[in-house]
C-alpha cells in the first residue's frame, strides 16, 4: 500500500500539546486554530435560528456525533466536523462538565492516510481512552490517548487495523463500516456496523460484525453478533452502533439511513459472544431528512444508564453553519411491564435545569373544549415549559409554541390519548384478567353468563397513545422544507396524568412525555413576534393541574 497510498494530510493547522492540564489550558489560551473557531463562532450570535442552549459546532458544518465519553471528571464529545478550508470529515471536539455548557477544542482527528475519519465510538481506560471510528476507503482505524483534554492522538500502526478489503483481493464475510468497542476479560471486542442480504426481498437488512483482539491491532473476525432481532426493517442498516450495558440488560443503539435512530435491547451471552434481543425502541418516526434526529453517540453514565446525544438535520439552508446537537437525553430500564417487555425511560440528561431564569407558572386552569387559550404571560423562543394535564375523556390535547399573535406561524404539539397502537399482547393479558375476574364471580353467584368482550376495557388495557409534533404552520419561509408531523406511540395509563417537558430553542424543539417518549424536529419562524404559546383541548374539557415556563440562558455567552 505504501507507493500507492494517497496523501490524505489534512489543509487544517494541527498542534501539538504539553501533557500536564496547567499546560494545556495555557496553550489553549493562546492557540491560533480555537482562536478561530471562537472568532468564527461569533460570527452568528445574532442568526435568529441558531440554538443558544443546544450544542452547535463552531464553524462551518458537521455530521454525525462520536466518541461521547467522560474522561478525568469532564464530558467529551467529538463529531464528524468539515472545517472550511478542507471540509473533508476529521473529528472534532468539545468538553462539558455538566452535558450542557460546551467549551470548543481544536479538532482531534485528522485523516490519513484515510480520506475521511467518519463515525465511531470511544472506550475509557484508567490510564487512556481508545477511539476506534471508520477511515473511508480503507477500514476502521484505532487511535489512542492519555493526555488530561485529549488533545493528543495517536493512531496505532498508522494504517487501518480492520481493512476494508483482504490483502489478495479475496471476498471477505464481513463488510467494514461505523465501529464500537469495548473490553471482556483480556480481549478487546469491535462492532462494526453494516448490512446482510435479506434474500426474499432482494434488499439488506441490518447487520453487526463482531470482532476480537488481545492488543487494539490483531483483529480477528468472529461472527454477525446479533440474534432474534424481528423489530429493524429490511431496508435498515446498521450504521452507528453503540453497545452497552443497561440496568440487568444490554443495549444496541444504531443509525438506519433509511429509517432512523433505533435500539435493540436484550441479553449479552457472553460465553458465546451473542446479543439476544427481546425489544426494541424507536428514535425517529418520520424521514430524518430534512429536519429530523440523525445517528445516535452514547455512553454510560456510570449509574447504570446510558447518556445519549444525537444530530439533527436542516430543514433550512442556513449559510456558514449547519446541523445541530439534541439535548443529551438518559437512557434507563424501569424492568418490565406485565408482560415481561423492557420498559425504557427516555429523560432529559446533564444540568439543564442551571440554564432556568424567568420563573413563570400557571396553576389549576380548566381548558374548554374547542377553545383555543393564549397563555400570555408565557412566551419566548428559547424557553422550557413542564407541564401537567388532566386531560380527562378529551381525546387530543395540544400545546403550540412559537406562535405568533394572528397564528400565521406555530408549531403544534399535540397528545391524543388511546389513538396508537394496539397491543395485543396486552390485550390477552387484560382479557385473561377479565376472564379470571368473571369466572370468580360466576362461582360465587351460580351465574354461566360473563362479558368475554368489552370494547371500553379493549381500549384502556391495549392501545397506546400518540405525541405528535407538526410543523405545518411553523414558517412562512419560502426556503423551509416541510415535513410530515413527527409522531410517536406513548402508553399512559387511564388515571395518569400527561405530563409534558418541552425545549424550545429558536429552530428546535424537543418534547419528553412522561418519561417514556421523546419526539424532535428542527422549525424556522420567520416572524420576530413568533414566540407565543398557547393550549387548547378538544371534545371535552381538560385541566391543567400546573406549567410551568423558563427563559433559558445562552451557553455560549
Amino acid at each position: 500500500m505504501g507507493a500507492e497510498r494517497t496523501d490524505n494530510t489534512s489543509l487544517v493547522p494541527k498542534y501539538s500539546f504539553p501533557e500536564t492540564l496547567a499546560e494545556q489550558e495555557a496553550a489553549l489560551e493562546a492557540n491560533p486554530l480555537l482562536q478561530r473557531l471562537h472568532a468564527y463562532r461569533k460570527r452568528y450570535e445574532g442568526d435568529p435560528h441558531r440554538p443558544i442552549y443546544h450544542y452547535v459546532n463552531p464553524e462551518n458544518t458537521l455530521n454525525d456525533p462520536n466518541g461521547l465519553c467522560f474522561w478525568q471528571d469532564r464530558w467529551h464529545l467529538f463529531y464528524q466536523a468539515c472545517p472550511p478550508e478542507d471540509p473533508r470529515q476529521h473529528w472534532g471536539h468539545a468538553i462539558s462538565d455538566d452535558l450542557i455548557h460546551w467549551q470548543d477544542l481544536p479538532y482531534a482527528i485528522y485523516p490519513n492516510p484515510e480520506e475521511r475519519c467518519y463515525s465511531g465510538a470511544a472506550l475509557v481506560e484508567e490510564d487512556r481512552v481508545i477511539a476506534i471510528y471508520h477511515g473511508t476507503k480503507v477500514g476502521n482505524m484505532v487511535a489512542v490517548s492519555h493526555d488530561p483534554l485529549l488533545l493528543n492522538w495517536e493512531k496505532l500502526t498508522g494504517a487501518p487495523v480492520i481493512p476494508k478489503a483482504s490483502a489478495d483481493g479475496s471476498p471477505l464475510p464481513y463488510r467494514v463500516f461505523d465501529p464500537c468497542i469495548w473490553k471482556k476479560g483480556d480481549h478487546y471486542y469491535a462492532l462494526s456496523g453494516s448490512t446482510l442480504p435479506h434474500a426474499a426481498s432482494g434488499r439488506r437488512t441490518r447487520a453487526n460484525f463482531l470482532f476480537r483482539s488481545p492488543n487494539l491491532v490483531d483483529w480477528e473476525y468472529l461472527h454477525p453478533f446479533v440474534e432474534g432481532d424481528r423489530f429493524t426493517l429490511v431496508g435498515d442498516d446498521g450504521a452507528c452502533p453503540y453497545f452497552w450495558p443497561i440496568g440487568d440488560r444490554h443495549i444496541l443503539l444504531f443509525y438506519s439511513h433509511m429509517s432512523g435512530g433505533r435500539a435493540l435491547l436484550g441479553d449479552y451471552e457472553a460465553e458465546r459472544d451473542k446479543f439476544v434481543v427481546t425489544s426494541h425502541h424507536v428514535f425517529n418516526f418520520g424521514a430524518s431528512e430534512p429536519g429530523g434526529v440523525h445517528a445516535p453517540s452514547a455512553t454510560p453514565d456510570g449509574k447504570g444508564g446510558v447518556n445519549v446525544i444525537f444530530n439533527m438535520n436542516p430543514a433550512k439552508p442556513t449559510a456558514g453553519w449547519n446541523q445541530i446537537m439534541t439535548l443529551p437525553r438518559r437512557l434507563t430500564l424501569q424492568g418490565t411491564d406485565k408482560i415481561g417487555r423492557d420498559t425504557l425511560l427516555v429523560e432529559p440528561a446533564g444540568n439543564i435545569e442551571s440554564l432556568r431564569s424567568e420563573h413563570r407558572q400557571i396553576t389549576d386552569m380548566t381548558l374548554p373544549a374547542n377553545q383555543e387559550i393564549v397563555l400570555g404571560s408565557i412566551r419566548g423562543n428559547a424557553i422550557e415549559l413542564i407541564a401537567e394535564i388532566e386531560t380527562n375523556d378529551a381525546p387530543m390535547v395540544e400545546l403550540n409554541v412559537l406562535r405568533s399573535p394572528g397564528k400565521e406561524e406555530y408549531t403544534r404539539i399535540a397528545f391524543y390519548r388511546e389513538r396508537g397502537f394496539r397491543d395485543w399482547e396486552r390485550f390477552e393479558g387484560a382479557q385473561q384478567a377479565r376472564l379470571t375476574a368473571a369466572t370468580s364471580s360466576r362461582s360465587a353467584t351460580g351465574s354461566s353468563s360473563f362479558p368475554v368482550y368489552d370494547p371500553q376495557g379493549l381500549s384502556v388495557a391495549a392501545t397506546d397513545g400518540l405525541i405528535t409534533i407538526d410543523s405545518a404552520y411553523a414558517s412562512l419561509a419560502p426556503d423551509v422544507l416541510s415535513r410530515a408531523p413527527e409522531t410517536g406511540p406513548v402508553f399512559i395509563e387511564r388515571d395518569e396524568p400527561l405530563r409534558l417537558r418541552v425545549f424550545v430553542d429558536r429552530s428546535v424543539v424537543e418534547v419528553f412525555v412522561n418519561s417514556r417518549q421523546c419526539v424532535a424536529m428542527r422549525v424556522y419562524p420567520e416572524r420576530e413576534d413568533s414566540v407565543g404559546v398557547s393550549l387548547r383541548s378538544q371534545g371535552q374539557d381538560a385541566r391543567v393541574v400546573s406549567l410551568e415556563a423558563w427563559q433559558m440562558k445562552n451557553i455560549y455567552a
